[in-house]
């Protein structure tokens, strides 16, 4: 994977504000898609410009996080995956997807300040790590240490960018870039599934749109992970995701282009963007995607 997917999963991961799902992120209606006789070889080598727009859907759980607190919903340790089910966690897939979960919800954690929690979520994020042999890429105690100070973010992401910049080459070096791709799915999985969860607890207009908003994410997300469709158990998530993915056809995104406004900040002259997107999608839909969704990453867990 290229650089700009290491920078995403250390935003994502470890940085101790994440986003849940990138709902301002740039939206895109192109589906993307690769030719299956394209892929019965070997994964392709994708242009680094497509990697960048489809990660640039696909994931960041700060603006979304955001959102949720912003809507004074209650900060809610249910809507965690219990690090006791880390033992459920054995294979190198399972393990990659339980990075991308518990680093999900290590940044849901600190986006409300939870840092009671934060030292069980790192330990976690550090067993499942060298369980995939990518622990000794990471400085724990550091990170331990900024993250529970709620201080030197910076710092943190610097620390956790150049982990997975390694981590990244480590696992290309030992043939295995399918597991980048896992962990940026446990993300999405997981920030989708509190997303979910909000949306169930606390109804909310703009809960139902960051949901609606997911089809286009999905599509970058199953684009990356067919590239790697040979390999059985991403083979499975694939055929599981695609059930999502069905739902989400009968879900439309349109947009309204308006004169973009401008406005003296602080004494800058600033420009604001007034463009709309609007979301269609049935009640009865949401219902089965939050039922999908949250039975695919339970089932993750083995729960």
């Amino acid at each position: 994977m290229q650089k700009n997917l290491i920078l995403l999963l250390s935003l994502v991961v470890l940085v101790s504000s994440c986003n849940f799902l990138g709902s301002d992120r740039k939206k895109s209606s192109k589906e993307f898609d690769i030719p299956a006789e394209l892929l019965e070889d070997k994964p392709l080598e994708i242009a680094s410009e497509v990697i960048d727009e489809m990660i640039e859907n696909v994931s960041s759980p700060v603006e979304t996080a955001a959102l949720i607190k912003g809507l004074n919903v209650p900060f809610n340790r249910s809507y965690l995956a219990d690090t006791k089910l880390e033992k459920n966690l054995n294979t190198s897939f399972q393990k990659a997807m339980g990075l991308g979960i518990y680093g999900a919800n290590l940044g849901y954690i600190n986006m409300y300040e939870r840092t009671s929690l934060v030292i069980n979520y790192i330990t976690t994020i550090k067993s499942l790590a060298e369980g995939i042999q990518v622990g000794q890429f990471f400085d724990f105690a550091t990170l331990n240490r900024i993250a529970t100070n709620k201080e030197n973010l910076d710092s943190l992401m610097l620390i956790s960018q150049q982990s997975f910049n390694r981590i990244e080459d480590y696992l290309r070096e030992t043939n295995r870039p399918h597991l980048s791709v896992v962990i940026v799915a446990g993300i999405w999985i997981e920030g989708l599934y509190i997303s979910t969860r909000v949306t169930q607890d606390a109804p909310n207009m703009r809960m139902k749109e960051i949901i609606g908003e997911q089809k286009v994410a999905m599509n970058s997300l199953m684009l990356l992970l067919r590239n790697y469709q040979k390999e059985t158990n991403i083979a499975k998530l694939i055929a599981d995701l695609e059930e999502i993915q069905e739902l989400y056809k009968q879900v439309k995104i349109t947009y309204e282009y308006l004169d973009p406004t401008s406005e003296v900040v602080d004494g800058v002259l600033t420009v604001k963007q007034n463009d709309k997107q609007i979301i269609d999608m049935p009640e009865e839909i949401l219902t089965e995607i939050i039922e999908k969704v949250q039975n695919l990453r339970n089932s993750l867990l083995q729960l």
